[in-house]
Parts: structure tokens; C-alpha cells; sequence
């Protein structure tokens, strides 16, 4: 395809496209910040967000530019399953968040961080754990989004890519770094109508204009069986179950999910992380749907490189106006993630490495706080932007964080209702996952005779861990063990045999299992009698000139709970 040339703006238009969008926002940053500016505002906005803004914040966190390109790159590798896998998996994650977020804000009312309340429950070595994972994580998202970027501009530009990721980097760090989180989900409401408007446009645009549906009855030779075949086994293994553990863990694990829930008005959880799954569900798939059309059109990617599928077929079948929409489409959802990541950086690093681990909570200076979150998103975005000029494969990336998140999942929420959890269990097992974890994912053991079986028997008894959780949320312990087990043993004669050769399904549901079963081993012989609303009275202000303000003192739904939901047998 060489529509490439004749679809590109000039210096001039691209430059006041991105004057008009970075300019709007650090105009609404500017507009929002403070003389006098409060660190936990900075962290959490003050505990008390409404349902539109927080809804809004969480739908275009979670509607990144990497998610709209992965979700064209599933629907050309593996064909018309290929988003639904993508965008339907990921929207109910953030469903499931929901059940799990009510019970953290009842024994955290005012955190900042879950690593910060991870150290009120166990201590050092378990905060570091999530706090670390996150940093890493955050960073790597920020990453993948500078390449989305990087690759629009050079795209549909005279700039090449570096000078691209450069302009991307510094015109989320200009709004962001004024007003901190604040800044984040003030934009995000801003950005995710602009989004939804534009996919709504564009998507069925495209579709038509490239001679929908006839190209679909003309390509289809284009295709292969398994790409024909909307139950695919191939996008199933490959795609759909590697993404309902990873989501899973992203949905866990993620700070920047995690500080939306301590930001969001507390009787506000449900709906909004409802209404969140309903718009990330429509936006991914339907831009999804635009792989799959470039597939049967028999399009191939520009230079070889499948992140270029989306902007490639924008260029080729948008006229200049809705082009120009499309870049800005994409520029928002990517800022709208990357902002996100920046303050979810600043956050941990302000909280947890600051305010716990170098001052201490009583003589951390609210200042120097705001200081230390500033310079962290400053060091990140210079970071992202070198490690961005690697051009990664942006699905590998989503997928091998959230693998690697999956060994935080069951000791993380075991550690919000089993008063039995220690951190010595709590670490241990993260640490024994990771080291199972990264040498069957990368292929560094052979994956045949008794240790291929011994990774299926694991990823049997992960697929049981992963559906148990999914139910526990909703329906409580017992359903859990019910669905967790009979799950097991369902998929066991499917599984045994053949799954040794996913790598990326076997590693993360091998993550899922060693992590429950270690965590669970350590914990059942321990004597540990933890109180829960010891949580409340050691995680809370840093900040006493009064942003934050929620009331003191565990919430009734906390303590009536941990006796309900205590999973010793």
C-alpha cells in the first residue's frame, strides 16, 4: 500500500493538530492546579471523584492506542475471532475488578497505592514486590505507547519516528506533570468522548469505503481455515485464554486501575466500573474490526511491521478531515494511558518509596513528596522514550506483562480477606512463580517428557486458580472452590498432552498455579490473626492540609466480611 505519501499533513497541520490537542489539555491541567498544591491530591484527586469523570478516567485508561493496535493485530493474525477474543476478555476484566475494588476500599479507604497497603498488611518485602512489578510494568505500558505514537506520526507526517515518540513524550508530560493525577482523569473524561465520537465516525467509514460488505465475500480466499472459523482453536490458545489471565492480572496487579479505585466516591465502584465495560468492550472491538477487514483485503503491512495496520488503513480510505479526526483519535487514547502511567509512577514513588521507605509516614514532607513525583515522571517519560526507539512488538509486550503479573494475583487478593496470609508466604510465592514462570514462558527448559507434564498438570490446576477467582468475587468461597475445581478437572483431558507447545497460555496459568499453591501452603500452618482494620489506622494522609478527607475507621462491609470470606477450610 502506498498511500502513505499523498495522506501525510504537512508540517504546518500536523503541528497545529498537536498544538490543538496537548495545548487543550495543559490548558484544563492549568485550569485545575493549585498554588499550594497537596500531595494526596496529586496522588488521588481526594477520594471523592464522581461517577462521570471516574467512569470516563477508567474507560480511555483502559482504551490505550496499544489496545486499539493490538486489537487490529489479533484481527489480521487470526482473523474475525480475533478481536472478539481481544476486546470482550478485556472488558470483562474490568468487570471483575469491581467486586475485588469494593472490598480494597472497605480495608483501604484512603490508601494511595495497593503496595502502600500491602506493607500495612505484611511489610517491606511485599510492598517492594507490587511496587517494583509496577514500576516495571507502568513503564513498559508508557513504552508501548510512545511507539503507537511515534509510528502515527512518521505515518502521516514529514517527522520519522523518533522525532514522533519525542513530541508524544513531551506533550503528555507538559499536562501531567502540573497537576498529577488530578491532570489524568480530568483529561481522560475530555479525551474518551472524543474517542467514542471518532470510532463511531471512522470505523464504519472505512468498512465502506474500502467496499464493505462485498470485500468480505471477495477476500475470503485471503483467509486461512483457522482464520475463517469464528471458534477458532488457534486464536483461542494463542489469543483469547493468554488474554482473560493476562487481563486478569492487569486488572489486579495495575496501579493505575488501583488509584482510579481509591480515587472513585466509594458508593460509586459499581456503576462506574460497569459503564467502563461497556465502552472499552464497543471502542476495542470495533477498531478491531478494522484488522480483519485489511485481511481480507489482502493488505500487507508498511515495511513489514504490523503496527503500522491501523494508521495504513486510515490513510489509504479517509479523507483529509477524518484523517485528521483519526490522528487525534489515537493521540488521545494513547495520552489518555500514558498520563495514567505517569501518575501511577509518581504515586509509587511518592507513597512507597518516599513516604514509607525513606522518610517514614510521620516525617514525610508533603513537598519534597510532590517533588519526588514530579522527577519520577520525569525520569520515566526519558526512559519510555529510549527504550521506545526499539520498536517492540506492542501484543507481546500487553501479554508478557500480564504473565508476569499473574504470579501477584492470588496472593494479593488472598491477602484482603485471609487473615492467615504472611509476607513471608506472600513473597515466597511471587518469587517462586516469577522463577517458574520466566523459563517456560521464554523456552529455556525443555518443555517435553515429565517436565512438559509437569507444566501441564500446573496450567490445569492455573485454569482452575484463574476461574475460581473470576467466581470468588462475585459468589463467595465456596461457588469458587465449586467452579475452580470442577474446571480443573474439565479441562484436564483437553489440556494434558498438547499444551506444553503455547508458551505464553502455558507460563502465565503455570505463574497463576505455583504462586496459589505456595501462597497457600505457607499460609494454612501459620498462626497469624491479622486484623484488617489495622489497615485503615496505618495507611492514610501524608498530606494535612485536607484533600483527601475520607472518614477514619474500617468500614462495616470490612469487618463483616472477613469471617464470611476467611478461605481456611
Amino acid at each position: 500500500m502506498d498511500g502513505f505519501e499523498s495522506a501525510q499533513f504537512s508540517v504546518p497541520v500536523i503541528v497545529a493538530l498537536l498544538l490543538f490537542f496537548y495545548g487543550g489539555t495543559f490548558w484544563i491541567s492549568l485550569r485545575i492546579g493549585k498554588k499550594q498544591e497537596n500531595a494526596d491530591g496529586y496522588m488521588t484527586a481526594g477520594n471523592n471523584i464522581g461517577f462521570g469523570i471516574s467512569a470516563g478516567s477508567m474507560t480511555a485508561t483502559w482504551v490505550w492506542a496499544s489496545s486499539m493496535y493490538a486489537a487490529a493485530t489479533s484481527g489480521y493474525t487470526y482473523g474475525i475471532s480475533g478481536p472478539i477474543h481481544y476486546g470482550l476478555w478485556g472488558a470483562l476484566m474490568i468487570l471483575f475488578i469491581y467486586p475485588f475494588g469494593r472490598r480494597i476500599r472497605a480495608v483501604a479507604p484512603r490508601a494511595h497505592t495497593l503496595a502502600e497497603v500491602m506493607y500495612a498488611r505484611h511489610g517491606r518485602s511485599s510492598q517492594l514486590l507490587l511496587a517494583g512489578s509496577n514500576l516495571v510494568g507502568s513503564l513498559i505500558s508508557l513504552m508501548s505507547n510512545f511507539i503507537a505514537g511515534g509510528v502515527l506520526v512518521a505515518l502521516l507526517s514529514p517527522f520519522n519516528f523518533t522525532q514522533g515518540v519525542v513530541t508524544i513524550a513531551g506533550g503528555v508530560l507538559l499536562y501531567t506533570l502540573w497537576s498529577g493525577f488530578r491532570a489524568s482523569v480530568l483529561t481522560d473524561f475530555v479525551q474518551v468522548l472524543a474517542i467514542l465520537g471518532a470510532v463511531a465516525l471512522i470505523v464504519p467509514f472505512i468498512f465502506f469505503a474500502a467496499g464493505f460488505p462485498a470485500a468480505f465475500e471477495t477476500g475470503a480466499g485471503n483467509l486461512t481455515a483457522q482464520q475463517g472459523n469464528f471458534f477458532s482453536s488457534e486464536a483461542f490458545l494463542n489469543q483469547g485464554a493468554p488474554y482473560i489471565a493476562a487481563v486478569l492480572a492487569y486488572a489486579i496487579g495495575n496501579q493505575t486501575i488501583a488509584q482510579r479505585l481509591f480515587a472513585v466516591r466509594e458508593d460509586l465502584i459499581k456503576p462506574t466500573f460497569v459503564t467502563a465495560t461497556v465502552g472499552y468492550g464497543s471502542m476495542v472491538i470495533g477498531v478491531g474490526m478494522l484488522g480483519v477487514l485489511a485481511l481480507y483485503l489482502g493488505v500487507e503491512p508498511s515495511g513489514g511491521d504490523i503496527n503500522n495496520l491501523i494508521p495504513q488503513m486510515a490513510a489509504e480510505y479517509l479523507p483529509a478531515a477524518l484523517l485528521a479526526v483519526f490522528f487525534v483519535m489515537i493521540i488521545g487514547a494513547l495520552s489518555s494511558t500514558a498520563d495514567s502511567d505517569l501518575a501511577a509512577m509518581a504515586s509509587i514513588a511518592m507513597a512507597d518509596v518516599y513516604g514509607q521507605n525513606v522518610a517514614g509516614k510521620e516525617a514525610a514532607d508533603p513537598k519534597v513528596m510532590l517533588l519526588v513525583g514530579r522527577g519520577t515522571m520525569v525520569v520515566a517519560t526519558a526512559v519510555a522514550v529510549v527504550f521506545a526507539s526499539f520498536q517492540l512488538n506492542i501484543l507481546d509486550l500487553l501479554v508478557f506483562v500480564g504473565a508476569l503479573w499473574g504470579a501477584l494475583v492470588f496472593p494479593v487478593i488472598a491477602s484482603f480477606y485471609w487473615k492467615k496470609v504472611t509476607n513471608t508466604a506472600f513473597t515466597t510465592s511471587v518469587l517462586v512463580a516469577l522463577a517458574v514462570f520466566l523459563p517456560v514462558r521464554f523456552g529455556w527448559i525443555p518443555l517435553t517428557g515429565i517436565t512438559g507434564l509437569g507444566v501441564e498438570v500446573l496450567s490445569v490446576i492455573g485454569i482452575g486458580v484463574v476461574l475460581g477467582l473470576m467466581a470468588f468475587g462475585f459468589f463467595g468461597l465456596r461457588p469458587a472452590l465449586v467452579i475452580g475445581v470442577v474446571a480443573a478437572v474439565v479441562s484436564a483431558p483437553f489440556v494434558l498432552g498438547f499444551l506444553h507447545d503455547y508458551a505464553t497460555l502455558s507460563g502465565s496459568l503455570v505463574a497463576y498455579a505455583v504462586s496459589t499453591l505456595v501462597c497457600w501452603a505457607m499460609s494454612a500452618r501459620s498462626k497469624t490473626d491479622f486484623d484488617f482494620a489495622d489497615i485503615d489506622r496505618l495507611v492514610g494522609d501524608f498530606d494535612d492540609s485536607g484533600a483527601a478527607g475520607a472518614s477514619v475507621g474500617a468500614s462495616e462491609a470490612s469487618r463483616r466480611s472477613d469471617d464470611d470470606l476467611d478461605p481456611t477450610p
